[in-house]
């Protein structure tokens, strides 16, 4: 495992979101959603894609807080524009798994 300097860690913003609207991605390569996340006022609305299709149901994921990067710079995923990126974990089936608060906190806090 390679290591990294604490400074490199903090430029990773670590963010909590809400999922605000989730659909399905019928032009991405492999089955996923579109999701709309809101980080608060300070960093607003992004859209992102997500790969979750086996473990959540759009419905399931409206109103679930998330953790993304919301630093990264935006990446054409077929027809949108993904503007951060959802954090999750395979599981022995290798699906995703979302990384998520086990108790809500503020959208937009930030991964102390």
């Amino acid at each position: 495992m390679m290591t990294i300097a604490w400074d490199d860690f903090t430029k990773v913003e670590l963010r909590v979101g809400q999922i605000i609207k989730a659909e399905p991605f019928p032009e991405a390569r492999k089955p996923a959603y579109q999701l709309l996340v809101d980080f608060g006022p300070e960093i607003g609305q992004k859209k992102s894609s997500a790969q979750v299709t086996q473990l959540y149901t759009p419905e399931a994921l409206v109103g679930k807080q998330v953790v993304a990067v919301v630093n990264f710079p935006p990446k054409q995923i077929g027809p949108i524009m993904s503007e951060c990126l959802i954090t999750g974990f395979n599981n022995e089936n290798g699906d995703v798994a979302l990384c998520v608060p086990d108790q809500p906190v503020p959208v937009g806090t930030k991964l102390l």
